[in-house]
């Protein structure tokens, strides 16, 4: 008899163990639900920039260089050359007068707050020392006095208060002299008035009784 080839067998028998030994498909994993965690509010809000201080409040008594001791009594807004700007409303009641000043240029206009009481003495002490006159034509000293007053230093005003004083036994103040000396000495009152906060009679008399006896 013929020997069957076990070819075959083989191949079946192959293919069972194979089958058999194969290993399974690993089973996909269900992916894990994940939680997203919301941001904090404070996270998401941007801290708001703060609004820049002021140098001046209503209400506040102020010296402006030109005009002298003044009251700011608002704060505006007006359109100005396409521009929107906020202005200080400072009103001066001697002269019947209202300025308005920007608030970005107030410090810069040369505005500032009343002196403190140590200005205003140094300011009285030089009214108590001898005058110091320039040997040099009116013209040119009219010119340095007015550059004094107006420039709203309660010393420099002072100085031109004690040069052009005249005590009873000097002559007389010209016209132009007597001019800038009282204006001068308005100046000074009322700075002195709002600082000491007395009338600015008071304050002027204070200033002559001074002159009288230095």
């Amino acid at each position: 008899m013929k020997a069957k080839p076990k070819s075959k067998t083989v191949a079946k028998t192959t293919a069972k163990s194979a089958a058999k030994t194969a290993p399974k498909p690993a089973k996909k994993a269900a992916p894990k639900a994940t939680t997203k965690t919301a941001p904090k509010t404070a996270q998401k809000t941007a801290s708001k920039p703060k609004a820049p201080k002021l140098p001046f409040a209503v209400n506040d008594y102020v010296v402006y260089p030109t005009h002298g001791v003044g009251k700011i009594t608002g704060v505006e807004k007006q359109e100005i050359s396409g521009m929107d700007l906020e202005l200080f409303v400072v009103e001066f009641d001697k002269d019947k007068m209202v300025l308005r000043v920007p608030l970005a240029k107030a410090e810069g206009s040369g505005m500032r707050k009343l002196s403190t009481p140590q200005k205003m003495t140094n300011a009285l002490s030089t009214l108590k020392g001898r005058a110091r006159i320039k040997r040099t034509m009116w013209s040119r000293r009219a010119q340095e006095y007015e550059a004094k007053i107006n420039s709203g230093d309660p010393v420099s005003i002072a100085e031109v208060i004690r040069d052009l004083h005249r005590s009873a036994n000097q002559p007389e103040q010209s016209y132009s002299e007597r001019q800038i000396y009282e204006a001068a000495l308005e100046r000074l009152a009322r700075e002195l008035a709002a600082v000491e906060r007395i009338d600015e009679d008071a304050a002027t008399e204070r200033l002559e009784g001074m002159l009288r006896a230095a």
